[in-house]
C-alpha cells in the first residue's frame, strides 16, 4: 500500500479507503489510485482485511444436488442480490439433507470462512426432528415448515394453489383435478393441501390426487389418464413443465384446451406464455424470494440478531387462453 501511495501522490488512508471501495474518494484521485495498484500490480489481500474487521464479505448457500426449475432461479436471484451487496457466494450441494450431509455442508463452509448461510433445500427431511443446524452462523431458511430459530422465507404456496382453484371453480366447473409435485418437496405439500382445502370450502367433490415430479413427462402420463376421464374438465398443476406435458396429453388424446378441458399451472416460467394455448398460471417472484432472504442473512450478520417473523412472498395469478367455462352439456 505504500508503494501504491507513493507512485499514486497520495496518502496511504486514500489507498486504503480506495481498496474498500469507501465513496468519500474524488474519481480523479481514486483513477490514480486504481492506475497506480495495476502497474504495481497490487491486489487487496481480503483474507487480511476480514482477521482485522472479522468479515469476510462472503456468503455461503447449501443447496440440494438435484436441480430443480424453482431452486435454479431461487440461486440466481440470490446470487443477484449477494453480488449487489459486494459479497462473494459459495454453493455447497448436498445429495440428501440428512444430518451428516448438511453437518458436513456447514463445516466446509466454516473452512470456505463465510459470515452466514442461506439453506436451499426442498425435501422434507430438512424438517425432521433429527436434522439439527450448527450454531455459530447466521443462516436464513428457504422454503421449509421447519420450526427453527432461524428466519424462513418463502413464496406464499397456499394462497396460490387456492387462487388457481377458486379460478376454475369460478369458471363454473364442478370440481378441479390436481397433479401434485414429489411427496418429498415442501412446496408440492403445500399446494395439494391448499388445493384440497379449497375444494371442501366450496362443497365440491375432491378428486384423487396424481401424483408428478415436476417434469413435462410425469405430466404427460398423468394427462393421458386425465384425458381418458370425459369428466375430468378443469386440471390445476403444481408447476408449468408438468402443466405442458398435460397440454401434449390432451391434444394427443383429441381432449381441446381450454374447450373441453381448463389448466392452470404454477411458476410462470417464460416458456409458458409460448405453450398452446398459453398457459393460465400462478406467477411466482423467486427475485423476491431470493432478495428477502439475502436482505435477512445480511441483517443477522451485521446486527447479531436474527430477522423477525417468516417472510411470505405473495402471488399472482396470470390469466391467459388454457381456461374458460366448462362445455356446455350436449342435449340428446
Amino acid at each position: 500500500m505504500a508503494d501504491v501511495a507513493r507512485e499514486a501522490g497520495v496518502s496511504g488512508q486514500t489507498v486504503s479507503r480506495v481498496a474498500n471501495g469507501r465513496t468519500n474518494v474524488d474519481d480523479a484521485t481514486r483513477d490514480r489510485v486504481l492506475a497506480a495498484m495495476r502497474r504495481i500490480g497490487y491486489r487487496p489481500n481480503s483474507a487480511a482485511r476480514a482477521l482485522r474487521n472479522g468479515k469476510f464479505r462472503s456468503i455461503g448457500v447449501i443447496i440440494s444436488a438435484l436441480p430443480t426449475f424453482g431452486n435454479s432461479r431461487t440461486l440466481d436471484a440470490i446470487a443477484a442480490a449477494v453480488v449487489a451487496q459486494g459479497f462473494s457466494i459459495i454453493l455447497m450441494p448436498v445429495t440428501r439433507p440428512t444430518q451428516g450431509e448438511v453437518t458436513g455442508a456447514f463445516s466446509k463452509l466454516n473452512e470456505q470462512a463465510v459470515d452466514g448461510v442461506i439453506i436451499l433445500i426442498e425435501q422434507h427431511q430438512l424438517d425432521q426432528s433429527a436434522i439439527e443446524l450448527p450454531h455459530g452462523l447466521p443462516v436464513v431458511v428457504i422454503d421449509s415448515s421447519a420450526r427453527y430459530d432461524y428466519p424462513v422465507v418463502d413464496t406464499d404456496q397456499a394462497d396460490g394453489a387456492a387462487t388457481a382453484t377458486r379460478h376454475l371453480l369460478s369458471l363454473g366447473h364442478e370440481t378441479v383435478w390436481h397433479i401434485a409435485g414429489p411427496p418429498q418437496s415442501y412446496s408440492a405439500e403445500r399446494r395439494r393441501k391448499s388445493w384440497r382445502s379449497t375444494l371442501e370450502l366450496a362443497g365440491a367433490f375432491v378428486p384423487p390426487v396424481l401424483t408428478g415430479d415436476w417434469s413435462p413427462s410425469s405430466g404427460y402420463r398423468a394427462g393421458l389418464t386425465l384425458a381418458a376421464d370425459p369428466s375430468v374438465t378443469a386440471v390445476f398443476a403444481a408447476n408449468d413443465q408438468m402443466a405442458l406435458g398435460l397440454l401434449r396429453a390432451l391434444h394427443e388424446s383429441g381432449r381441446s384446451v381450454p374447450g373441453e378441458v381448463s389448466v392452470v399451472g404454477f411458476d410462470d416460467m417464460e416458456e409458458s406464455a409460448h405453450f398452446w394455448p398459453p398457459l393460465t398460471t400462478i406467477r411466482q417472484s423467486f427475485e423476491a424470494v431470493g432478495r428477502h432472504a439475502v436482505a435477512a442473512l445480511l441483517t443477522e450478520i451485521e446486527t447479531g440478531e436474527e430477522a423477525g417473523e417468516p417472510v411470505s412472498v405473495p402471488t399472482e395469478l396470470v390469466l391467459r387462453s388454457s381456461t374458460a367455462p366448462p362445455p356446455v352439456p350436449r342435449v340428446s
